[in-house]
């Protein structure tokens, strides 16, 4: 029995729709962030040394990272779909854009998060004005630049073709949606960038995606 140990506002909520667009049954076992520190809690190192989600547990198997999961998934249970033909010129996107949605796209995105966070966090009165000014500086300097870089990138992309890997919906773009959204939530993703909000748009219709909402609960990244 597959099951998915769901860690709320977080990249889980990507395997969980994932489960859904394969129409796989599953168990799934929610926890709760630390209310102060947001961290996940003590629990999930008892599935997993590292203590973090998504971890799919399969019978005597153990999967962690989000595109590991994905890809046990398609290869597992997939019998063919999400994913371009081993053959297809599709594929080559499939695999670019599964690994960039972490490796490249994610990031930044969590750069920024970390100095917005320092420069709300409270400290002496002689320190925040030194702390607000190297966390303005780094985020105008190479932060901000970087994203607005990806969202340019990716924006040309989905002008070329509907979905990231090619004409098709794939687990591509269920990897893809992490970073977008936090785009969106927090880093000034708006209407400026059509392709990309239609693209959002897209994703949000789909009953799988709709389902996953409603199995893990309210989801929040912004």
């Amino acid at each position: 029995m597959i099951t998915l140990h769901h860690l709320e506002n977080s990249r889980s909520q990507r395997v969980l729709w994932l489960l859904e667009e394969l129409g796989l049954p599953y168990e799934l076992k929610r926890y709760a962030r630390d209310p102060v520190t947001m961290l996940a809690p003590p629990e999930l190192v008892q599935v997993h040394p590292l203590g973090k989600s998504p971890v799919l547990t399969d019978g005597t198997v153990t999967v962690a990272e989000s595109g590991a999961i994905i890809e046990y998934l398609l290869d597992t249970y997939g019998n063919g779909r999400l994913r371009p033909d081993a053959t297809a010129p599709e594929r080559r996107l499939f695999t670019y854009w599964l690994h960039f949605a972490e490796g490249s796209a994610m990031p930044p995105l969590l750069m920024k998060l970390v100095f917005d966070k320092v420069r709300s966090a409270p400290m002496p009165f002689f320190i925040k004005p030194v702390a607000k000014g190297i966390a303005d500086k780094v985020t105008r300097s190479f932060i901000a630049p970087n994203i607005e870089r990806q969202l340019d990138y990716m924006e040309s992309e989905l002008g070329l073709r509907p979905w990231f890997a090619g004409p098709e919906f794939s687990a591509a773009d269920i990897q893809m949606s992490f970073p977008v959204e936090a785009a969106a939530g927090r880093a000034g993703l708006d209407a400026s960038r059509p392709q990309l909000m239609g693209w959002l748009a897209r994703i949000h219709a789909r009953p799988a995606y709709q389902r996953a909402l409603e199995a893990g609960g309210p989801y929040r990244i912004g």
